[in-house]
């Protein structure tokens, strides 16, 4: 059983997403599987890219470009086996465009340096636990082949989420880090849950159909 209400621990922090999916995005996700699951590949996509990036700022730790680029692979994977579930299922992919969700995260990514990075950090680890969550509200309403995969991805994502909030507290102090991941996730929160035209893996309330 997976956990909807997803915490995410470390050694001595806590991420809790929060808000839960709106039950209006889970009411029609059934409805909207081309669209949901081509987003999921991109988003799939977007996190191998992201990693791959910020393996620049660590150039100096193998440790922890190791393990950046093992997410990266990982996410690979992840994109590779969407677009062949879709495929068995028949579901057909079709170019989809971002939801707001992750462009509007980023636009809270401060400049200076240092603290770019923190929120960079956060944010991937913030987005792989709203993944999560997504995965654990999914997995019992959708096609059986689609739900048992997302149960299997659940674990991966959620592994991430850890090893990137992790990294942000090696970059500032635990106060500093604890104060930031509030404030972004009560702006995670509100972009969750505001209505949004377009049906996507991280979208919020559907205004439509």
């Amino acid at each position: 059983m997976l956990d909807v209400n997803l915490q995410i621990e470390t050694e001595a922090e806590l991420l809790t997403l929060h808000c839960s999916t709106p039950a209006q995005w889970v009411a029609i996700a059934t409805d909207h599987l081309p669209e949901l699951m081509s987003d999921h590949a991109n988003c799939e996509r977007k996190a191998a890219a992201m990693a791959l990036s910020l393996m620049k700022h660590f150039s100096k730790d193998t440790n922890i470009l190791s393990r950046l680029s093992k997410i990266a692979r990982e996410e690979l994977v992840h994109y590779e086996q969407v677009l062949r579930l879709m495929s068995r299922m028949r579901i057909q992919y079709r170019p989809v465009s971002a939801s707001i969700y992750a462009r509007e995260l980023g636009k809270l990514v401060r400049l200076q340096s240092d603290e770019r990075l923190v929120d960079q950090l956060i944010i991937c680890a913030i987005i792989e636990s709203r993944s999560c969550e997504r995965f654990s509200v999914l997995a019992p309403i959708l096609p059986k082949q689609i739900g048992d995969y997302y149960q299997r991805l659940y674990l991966a994502e959620k592994r991430h989420a850890v090893i990137y909030l992790t990294l942000a507290r090696t970059m500032s102090s635990e106060a500093s880090i604890r104060a930031r991941l509030q404030q972004l996730l009560a702006i995670e929160a509100t972009l969750i849950q505001q209505p949004e035209a377009e049906y996507r893996f991280h979208s919020g309330i559907p205004s439509k159909p």
